[in-house]
C-alpha cells in the first residue's frame, strides 16, 4: 500500500492534469451548446464569478483563509489569470462560435509545445528527447482524433473560418502564456493549488469586468438566457467540474511537474470526448480510435519518466 501511494504522489501532477482534460472535455460539450445563447465574454464572467464563490467557500472550509503569499508570486498568478483566463478562455469560448470544438480543440494542441519552448526560455525547464518525444506523440494524437471530419459538421464561412482561427492561435498563445505565469508563481513561492486557482480566476474576471465596462461593450450582454433553469443547472454542472475542480486540478499539475508536460496532458480532452460521443449513440471511427491509441503512447512514455 505505501507502494502504491508513494507512486501516487511521484504522478500527482500528471494526474491531476489527466483529471482535468477528462472534466474540461465534459464542460467542453455543455459549453459549445451554452455558447449559442450566450456570448462569451459574459459566459466566461459567469463562470469565473461562480467558481471563485465556489473556491472561497472550499478555502474557508479548509480553514486557509489566513495565508501570506509575497508580492511576486501574488502579481504572477493574477496576471497568469488576465492572460490565460481573461483572454485565453474568452477566445477559446469565440472559437468554439466559430468553428466548432473539434477544430477548436485542434488548434489548442498548439500550446503544449509552445508552452515547453517558454518554459524552456524563460524558467531554463529543459526536457530530455524523451520527454519531447512524449510530447510531440500525444499532440499527434489528440490532433489526429480532432481534425477529423464527421457528418455532422457544419460548414463555415469563410469569414467565420477565419475569425475562428484567429480567435484559436490566440487562445493557445495566451494558454501557454499563462501556464508558464502560473509556473514562475510556483517556483518563487510557496503557494497552494487552491490558491492559485483562486488569483488567476480573479485576474480572469478583473480583466474582463474592466473589458466590459467601456459602453460600447455592454450592448452583447444578455441575461434573458439565464431565466430558463434548464440554462442555469447546464451552466453550474459545467462550471462546477470544468472550470472550478478543472482550475484547481490545474493549478495542481503545474505546480508538481514540469509546465510542459504538464500542458501536454491538460490538452488530452479530445480524447475524452470520445467516450462521451460512443454514450450519446455516435459512431467512433477506427482513425478515432488509432488516435486514442497514438496520445496514451505518449502520455505513457511521459509517466515513464518518473
Amino acid at each position: 500500500m505505501d507502494t502504491i501511494f508513494n507512486k501516487v504522489v511521484d504522478f500527482r501532477g500528471e494526474i491531476a492534469a489527466l483529471l482535468c482534460a477528462g472534466l474540461w472535455a465534459i464542460a467542453s460539450v455543455i459549453y459549445a451548446r451554452l455558447g449559442k445563447l450566450i456570448p462569451p465574454i459574459q459566459l466566461n464572467l459567469m463562470k469565473g464569478i461562480v467558481a471563485i464563490a465556489l473556491l472561497l467557500l472550499t478555502i474557508l472550509i479548509k480553514g486557509e483563509l489566513l495565508i501570506a503569499i509575497s508580492p511576486l508570486p501574488l502579481c504572477l498568478l493574477i496576471l497568469s489569470g488576465i492572460v490565460g483566463i481573461g483572454l485565453g478562455d474568452t477566445a477559446f469560448l469565440a472559437a468554439i462560435n466559430c468553428l466548432g470544438a473539434r477544430r477548436a480543440l485542434l488548434i489548442e494542441t498548439l500550446a503544449p509545445a509552445l508552452t515547453a519552448i517558454l518554459a524552456l526560455v524563460f524558467l531554463q525547464e529543459r526536457l530530455n528527447i524523451t520527454a519531447w518525444s512524449g510530447i510531440l506523440l500525444s499532440i499527434f494524437g489528440v490532433a489526429w482524433v480532432a481534425v477529423e471530419r464527421t457528418s455532422n459538421t457544419s460548414g463555415s464561412s469563410k469569414i467565420h473560418l477565419w475569425q475562428g482561427l484567429n480567435f484559436s492561435l490566440l487562445s493557445a498563445i495566451a494558454t501557454a502564456t499563462g501556464s508558464v505565469l502560473a509556473r514562475a508563481a510556483f517556483l518563487h513561492g510557496n503557494v497552494s493549488p487552491l490558491w492559485a486557482a483562486l488569483l488567476r480566476l480573479s485576474g480572469g474576471v478583473l480583466i474582463i469586468v474592466v473589458w466590459i465596462s467601456f459602453p460600447n461593450k455592454q450592448r452583447g450582454f444578455q441575461l434573458e438566457t439565464l431565466r430558463s433553469r434548464r440554462v442555469i443547472a447546464a451552466a453550474f454542472f459545467a462550471i462546477f467540474f470544468g472550470t472550478y475542480l478543472g482550475i484547481w486540478l490545474q493549478q495542481t499539475a503545474i505546480k508538481f511537474t514540469t509546465v510542459g508536460i504538464a500542458s501536454t496532458l491538460l490538452q488530452t480532452s479530445p480524447l475524452f470526448v470520445i467516450p462521451i460521443a460512443i454514450w450519446r449513440g455516435e459512431k467512433v471511427s477506427l482513425r478515432a480510435v488509432i488516435g486514442v491509441a497514438i496520445a496514451i503512447a505518449g502520455i505513457a512514455l511521459l509517466f515513464y519518466l518518473k
